[in-house]
């Protein structure tokens, strides 16, 4: 080797003579030393490299699942979203207001009779679409339901889960009743 790394430091006047020859003694006296009774010899920038290399790897391995987490996220609400728009019941030229529920507001959408009737009986559902509202078949309504809870806002109970335990089977409701 034309120049070692120790006379590059001496020439740049970085290091004297006597620090020089004392860092090699002491190489020297590890390598010995190691060789001889087989001790190693920590070396503690190797120790930290390791850990710093250990960190990020846990560190990317975090971030990795929470990027997986997003997209998984994404995915469901990608497939909310096109069961919604393949499956929506168009409500145009709606005149009678139907009433829900939305958390703690109450709603109103306008709907055809036909719809009325069928949200009423629990055959279609209303969820959250954008900014607004739709109206689905219940068959789907359950399909988001089991990928988003979330996206249903109303979803009457069908008579079949009602039962005969209804005490109030007895008697008519108006038809003219609007709520």
């Amino acid at each position: 080797m034309a120049n070692s790394f120790g006379d590059q430091f001496l020439k740049a006047g970085l290091v004297n003579k006597t620090q020089l020859s004392k860092a090699q003694k002491s190489k020297a006296k590890q390598q010995t030393l190691k060789q001889k009774q087989k001790i190693e010899v920590v070396d503690e920038a190797a120790v930290a490299a390791k850990q710093a290399a250990a960190d990020k790897a846990a560190r990317d391995r975090e971030l990795n699942r929470q990027q997986q987490q997003e997209a998984e996220r994404r995915a469901v609400l990608a497939q909310v979203r096109q069961l919604i728009e393949l499956n929506r019941v168009p409500r145009d030229g709606g005149e009678v207001g139907y009433n829900f529920q939305d958390g703690s507001l109450v709603k109103k959408i306008f709907v055809t009779d036909d719809v009325h009737a069928k949200l009423g009986r629990g055959l279609l559902a209303i969820v959250r679409y954008d900014a607004g509202y739709e109206v689905i078949p219940a068959i789907v309504a359950e399909k988001i339901k089991l990928r988003d809870a979330a996206c249903i806002v109303s979803h009457a109970e069908t008579q079949r889960e009602i039962g005969d335990d209804d005490p109030y089977a007895d008697y008519k409701v108006p038809d003219d009743l609007m709520w």
